[in-house]
């Protein structure tokens, strides 16, 4: 990966949807250079796929929570992401250090929505206990940084 990458990817973290033409111009290339760059780029990995990112309040989702989950033993990585992706209104689960074993993110419509979901979460043979903290606002939301060697110090 070199700097013209990094600056493609900059740019199409900004803005998925930008023109190969606008792509290119912004990074001193012809529009069929950057196409193949990007191209490239998915073909590795180093692109995922590109998305809309929805606003959850516009579309219903007036709660967000962060849910921790602590689980009996072991459990399979593949059972609790086939279990957790039955549930809609859980938008992320990470395995995690420290005392829980998976943090979830979990949209709701209200108040007794979050209940009902909190409550198919605990009903999952394996979790033991959840931990609820509600969020209230974001602060920060962005792309990881391209590369630690371009992190600022």
């Amino acid at each position: 990966m070199d700097d013209i990458d990094r600056l493609l990817l900059t740019r199409l973290a900004a803005d998925g949807r930008a023109p190969y033409a606008e792509l290119g111009k912004a990074v001193g290339l012809s529009l069929s250079a950057t196409k193949r760059r990007v191209d490239r780029l998915v073909a590795e990995g180093t692109i995922r796929g590109f998305t809309a990112l929805l606003d959850p309040a516009a579309a219903g989702w007036a709660l967000s929570a962060s849910v921790e989950l602590f689980t009996t033993g072991t459990v399979a990585a593949d059972r609790m992401r086939r279990d957790l992706a039955a549930m809609p209104e859980v938008v992320s689960a990470h395995s995690v250090s420290g005392a829980a074993d998976t943090l979830l993110r979990v949209v709701a419509a209200d108040a007794q929505h979050l209940e009902r979901v909190i409550s198919r979460v605990r009903d999952l043979p394996y979790v033991q206990r959840t931990s609820t903290v509600l969020l209230l606002s974001d602060l920060l939301t962005r792309p990881a940084p391209l590369s630690p060697d371009r992190a600022p110090t």
